[in-house]
This record gives structure tokens, C-alpha cells and sequence, in this order.
């Protein structure tokens, strides 16, 4: 597989590094200490420019991609060309998951959106580990499910829901609930959330005005949202 990230250098591959990717995602840090030595002996670490592809749909899929620092952008491409993005990836988040248990080629595509340091774990390798840490495999399956759940929810909203809606249900899902704040951070560009939601980046900006204009949320600068009634936006 081509990759057009830079090859690792010394300072981006150092030990600390590679520690900070085992201890990061949720399939390793629950190991013991001498347990995530060894796989952090297997992990090579890359850095990708902001825009730098990291995958191509169609490339061979033989490797675990975890995300050290940075946010990688995975989407797939419609007949007609236009972009579908699938899910952002925050550090701690991993994908190419699917090769760990067949030969695979990529379905999507994954890009940096900013500069991103990705470690990268060969199947032979992550496979070992596997048979000799079962507990790694239940924490895969949990993710499968969990990303699972997120497709059939995401899949069902497309099929059943107006775009209002699905605009709405997205913003609530990205209030925290717990620390009492009203206010969002939009977690990707308003392109990009056009695409996770099924629209076009204009009918979005009409339908953020409308939940403005109709007093459910206050537009502020960047991408800073102002959750007004959370009430009523769950009931559009």
C-alpha cells in the first residue's frame, strides 16, 4: 500500500510515543505494563500533513491505524463522486480493524485533517497478540458493536427523518449533558457535518438558521453553538 505520509522519523517514533498510542485506545490500556511493551515493540509510528491521504479505497488493508495526535477524516466516495463522510477519528480511535480477521482491501478513504500522528500495527503481529490476550478481542468486539449501533441509528435517520431533524438530534447528542454546559463545539467542518447528516453544505446553513430564527440554538463564531431549548429541539 502507498501511503503518502511521511516516513517516521526518530523524534516522531521514540518510545514515549509509541507508549502514548498503547495507552490511548481502549483495546490495549487495560493491559499490564509488560503486555503493552511488547506491543509497543510491533507499532510504528507515522506523521501526516494536514490533506495527506493515509488510505485509499481499493488499497490493501493489512495494517490497525490508531490515531496518536491529530483527527483523520474517513469517508467514501458516491457513484456521482461526492464525498459520504463515515466518522471522524479523535485520538484513541482506530480504524482498519476489518483486516485483522481477513485479507481486505479499503472501502473508504482516510485523509488528516490536521497534522496527525497515526501508529500502525501489521495484522501477522496484531493477530498474535490477539491469540495471547484474549481480552483484546472482547475490546474490539465492544467497538464493532458500538459502531454498529452508530450505522443502524445513522441509517435509520436518513431513511425516516427530515433533515431538521436529523441536524437536531446531532446537536443534542453533542451536548454533555453531566457538566451543565449549553454551549457545542462542532466536532468537524460544516461541509463535512453536511455530509455525516445527508445533505448539502446550503441546505445546512438553512436549517441551522431555522432552529435559530425559531429559538432552539444561537449561532456563535467559529463553530461555537449555543444549545437555547433542548426540549424543543428534540421534539422537530
Amino acid at each position: 500500500m502507498e501511503s503518502k505520509g511521511t516516513s517516521c522519523s526518530v523524534h516522531h517514533c521514540h518510545h514515549g510515543s509509541q507508549n502514548a498510542c498503547i495507552s490511548l485506545v481502549p483495546i490495549f490500556n487495560h493491559l499490564e505494563e509488560d503486555q503493552m511493551n511488547e506491543i509497543m515493540g510491533a507499532i510504528q509510528s507515522i506523521t501526516y500533513k494536514k490533506g495527506e491521504i493515509i488510505y485509499n479505497a481499493g488499497d490493501q488493508s493489512d495494517s490497525l491505524y490508531i490515531v496518536n495526535k491529530g483527527k483523520i477524516r474517513i469517508y467514501r466516495l458516491s457513484e456521482a463522486g461526492k464525498d459520504q463522510l463515515v466518522r471522524i477519528l479523535s485520538p484513541g480511535d482506530f480504524t482498519g480493524e476489518l483486516a485483522l480477521f481477513s485479507q481486505k482491501i479499503h472501502e473508504s478513504y482516510a485523509e488528516a485533517m490536521v497534522e496527525s500522528q497515526v501508529c500502525t500495527i501489521k495484522r501477522s503481529d496484531l493477530q498474535q497478540f490477539l491469540l495471547k490476550y484474549p481480552s483484546i478481542s472482547i475490546k474490539i468486539l465492544e467497538e464493532f458493536s458500538n459502531r454498529l449501533e452508530q450505522s443502524e441509528k445513522q441509517i435509520t435517520r436518513f431513511a425516516t427523518e427530515k433533515v431538521e431533524t436529523r441536524l437536531a438530534l446531532f446537536l443534542a447528542e453533542c451536548l454533555d449533558l453531566e457538566s451543565g454546559m449549553k454551549e457545542i463545539i462542532l466536532p468537524m467542518s460544516r461541509k463535512d457535518l453536511a455530509s455525516f447528516l445527508g445533505t448539502t453544505p446550503e441546505t445546512l446553513s438553512r436549517k441551522l438558521s431555522y432552529l435559530e430564527t425559531s429559538g432552539y440554538i444561537k449561532q456563535k463564531t467559529g463553530k461555537k453553538i449555543e444549545i437555547i431549548d433542548l426540549d424543543g429541539l428534540l421534539l422537530i
